[in-house]
């Protein structure tokens, strides 16, 4: 009976094809039912490496899902760099979230060869950090199949920017079926990692001809973010997207909002927007209500664009194709 039943849900993933309710939690069961032990042991020990791994993993993974969807092409290298990761938005994106990934699959197929699709791996492990951070813990939708295009030329347009106002922020979010209400939560992740000077250094040195400091950022912020970030200084010196707590999943990126201390344009804009205002006020005072949102978010954000069935395949190694014909142009 279980027999058919798993075959039973095979084919109605491998019909469904494209758009939401394709994945389903516990899709490994019968086949890598160790799965998520397994993504998790390989998760914290890579943590206990470096912190790095928590923002660096829970970016990769928005990255790779707003370009060709939640299919690892992001994870593709190329020699001619000329895959997705190579392109100039994702130029920034820390190693460590790769090798998070790299060290996962290695462990997930020493249990289950070709089994387990890389985009799987990167979602599940897109969950742990945040866990291993201290935020909420979520079931993880699965039945990805890795993508077989990766390709430069594909990242443009596909990100915000840090520059963004609210309607290109909900513009942007809209085209993966994600709401307002998604982008705020889901930008609650800035409360982890940092960011490199050239970012924001409009912000701080050129914002205006009548006001070369954003007047909108605390002043206090700005004075320690151009302390910092001199000007003229090196663009890849790093600092933390929330000055409070940094290394922790909680609700002070939205405190920090209405502190007038939000890194980015985008990021203040959310307060200082009144269409948006209200919702980041309730995160502000609320850590439950964020937490919710935020994995409800997370599970949305994990459904955009995914391969099922003979859309995809499971890659053996995620940093390259499993065919000859390198999808890269």
């Amino acid at each position: 009976m279980e027999v058919r039943r798993g075959l039973a849900l095979l084919m109605i993933l491998m019909v469904v094809g494209k758009g939401e309710g394709q994945l389903v939690e516990g899709f490994y069961g019968s086949t890598c039912p160790n799965l998520e032990a397994i993504v998790q042991q390989a998760v914290t020990t890579k943590r206990i490496q470096t912190f790095v791994t928590i923002p660096a993993t829970l970016r990769l993974f928005f990255h790779d899902c707003f370009v060709t969807g939640c299919d690892a092409s992001v994870l593709i290298a190329s020699p001619n760099g000329e895959a997705e990761k190579d392109a100039k938005d994702n130029l920034s994106l820390a190693g460590d979230g790769f090798d998070t990934v790299v060290k996962a699959k290695e462990a997930v197929e020493a249990q289950c060869p070709s089994v387990v699709s890389c985009a799987d791996i990167l979602a599940l492990a897109a969950r742990d950090v945040v866990v291993l951070a201290g935020g909420p813990s979520f079931a993880v939708e699965l039945g990805r199949r890795d993508g077989l295009v990766s390709q430069a030329s594909l990242v443009a347009g596909n990100l915000p920017e840090p520059e963004f106002d609210l309607a290109q922020l909900n513009a942007m979010f809209s085209k993966n079926n994600l709401t307002q209400l998604d982008m705020i939560a889901l930008s609650g992740a800035h409360t982890l990692g940092f960011s490199h000077c050239d970012r924001f250094a409009n912000r701080l040195y050129s914002f205006s001809p009548s006001s070369p400091v954003d007047p909108t950022l605390n002043p206090d912020y700005a004075k320690q973010l151009k302390e910092a970030c001199p000007q003229n200084v090196d663009p890849s010196i790093a600092i933390d997207m929330d000055p409070v707590t940094p290394q922790t999943f909680d609700n002070a990126y939205y405190k920090n909002l209405v502190a007038g201390k939000g890194l980015f344009t985008s990021d203040d804009v959310l307060f200082i927007d009144s269409a948006s205002q209200s919702t980041v006020i309730n995160f502000a005072n609320s850590p439950a209500d964020f937490n919710a949102a935020f994995v409800t978010s997370m599970r949305k954000l994990g459904r955009v664009g995914v391969k099922t069935g003979r859309q995809g395949e499971i890659r053996r190694d995620c940093s390259a194709f499993n065919s000859l014909r390198q999808n890269i142009s």
